[in-house]
């Protein structure tokens, strides 16, 4: 079974906002073994919006359509179905009880004529539930080809797709298995990785393929089995993984598309009652905000400070001023006080710091754009490098930060022992 999805608004063709929809429904609907074939951006035009449902009724077998069933006179989406469809608009009483049901209870307004329509949906059409909205998901077959057309606001489209149009999917249509095993690596280039495991990438079965997703410091390595029996493609990745764990092992840090380095690092130290304290200058709180986003980030995360500007490090953060002045600010020494008193100031296991100039120009520092310093505390000791990461400011933000994870679980395993006696 095939899909498209369709986009409609012409504030994602102007840059104003960023389609999300789409990666959220392709992932639902893959997880069900349902390939998508296109994903299309179109503009709030009747015109351009016939065109294209009819080019994807050609296509494939199911069009996933998101956004324009808004209660004004700019959100056409259903009038233009009914005239592809050949259809009428109705009044559903379920879903006006429903819309006057949120107004009573949230709004605390009449409700107006306006949002009254949002109940009229074509004839041929069947409702799916919108547990968070006034305009419901609609699912209409046609030919051979099921259309569903969804409203655009993120919460409001995931909860239909969960709840509903999932659900519908998984019981009306038969669908081959789909599985995916994500090994995560830190450290070693996309090149280099495929070169030491080409004997193995070439030798395996071909119902599985690979697929190689670098980003900054870190590649994904995606396998992917289809077929109708679920233990076999179950086996075959399992067995493909034991495989390579003997060509790589050193440097996979995990597995699956939701787990990442982060999550292995804050797993090992809630695991293990440790604690980690961050000071980051050139990463600006990168590091921090991966940490603290994360559920249970109390249980090891003891605390932050971004001293950015040069003075700061000194006056709050104690790094001496005399280190500063003789070696630079962003220096090995500066990195490796920062990294010991940030240990020392939030009574922490472990510590990052790091210091850099991530450019366009130079600051405090004569140091060239793209040299960044990262130190790891730990109860052993310092570890500081020197990296030349880019002339870019954000890949070079963002590859500091990933290396900082990368440095950081490496000197834990270390260490391991260490804090446990």
């Amino acid at each position: 079974m095939k899909a498209e999805i369709i986009t409609i608004g012409d504030e994602i063709l102007i840059g104003q906002i960023i389609d999300t929809n789409s990666a959220f429904i392709s992932k639902e609907l893959n997880n069900i073994g349902i390939d998508i074939y296109q994903i299309t951006s179109i503009s709030d035009e009747k015109t351009h919006i016939l065109d294209t449902l009819l080019e994807a009724e050609k296509r494939v077998d199911l069009v996933i359509i998101t956004g324009g069933l808004g209660p004004t006179n700019d959100d056409i989406t259903k009038h233009t179905l009914c005239e592809y469809f050949g259809d009428t608009l109705v009044k559903n009483e379920e879903v006006l009880k429903h819309v006057e049901g949120l107004f009573d209870k949230y709004i605390k307004s009449p409700i107006s004529e306006v949002n009254k329509q949002q109940a009229l949906i074509p004839s041929k059409s069947e409702v799916l539930h919108n547990e968070f909205g006034t305009a419901p998901g609609m699912w209409i077959q046609h030919n051979d080809t099921v259309f569903v057309s969804m409203p655009g606001v993120p919460f409001e489209m995931k909860g239909i797709v969960t709840n509903h149009m999932i659900p519908k999917l998984q019981r009306e249509f038969e669908r081959p298995y789909i599985q995916h095993k994500t090994i995560l690596t830190y450290g070693v280039g996309e090149s280099r990785i495929a070169e030491m495991i080409e004997d193995w990438e070439n030798n395996l079965p071909p119902f599985i393929k690979l697929a190689y997703l670098p980003n900054l410091g870190r590649v994904r390595l995606r396998l992917s089995a289809r077929g109708k029996d679920l233990k076999a493609l179950e086996d075959g990745i399992n067995k493909a993984v034991e495989d390579l764990k003997p060509l790589i092992g050193d440097i996979i840090v995990g597995y699956d598309e939701d787990e990442n380095i982060e999550k292995v690092i804050a797993n090992i130290l809630t695991k293990n009652r440790l604690t980690l304290s961050i000071s980051e200058s050139c990463t600006g709180g990168k590091i921090t905000q991966a940490f603290t986003k994360m559920e249970g980030a109390s249980a090891y995360f003891r605390g932050s400070m971004i001293p950015y500007a040069t003075d700061i490090k000194s006056t709050v953060l104690g790094v001496d001023s005399k280190t500063i002045a003789a070696h630079s600010v962003v220096s090995e020494a500066v990195a490796t006080s920062m990294a010991d008193r940030t240990k020392t100031v939030f009574e922490s296991d472990f510590s990052i710091a790091t210091t850099g100039n991530a450019g366009p120009t130079k600051g405090d520092s004569d140091a060239e754009v793209g040299t960044v310093f990262i130190a790891i505390g730990t109860p052993n000791g310092i570890r500081c490098e020197k990296f030349i990461m880019s002339n870019h400011r954000q890949r070079t933000i963002g590859k500091a930060t990933n290396k900082a994870f990368e440095m950081l679980l490496e000197e834990i395993e270390k260490n391991l022992s260490l804090v446990q006696l």
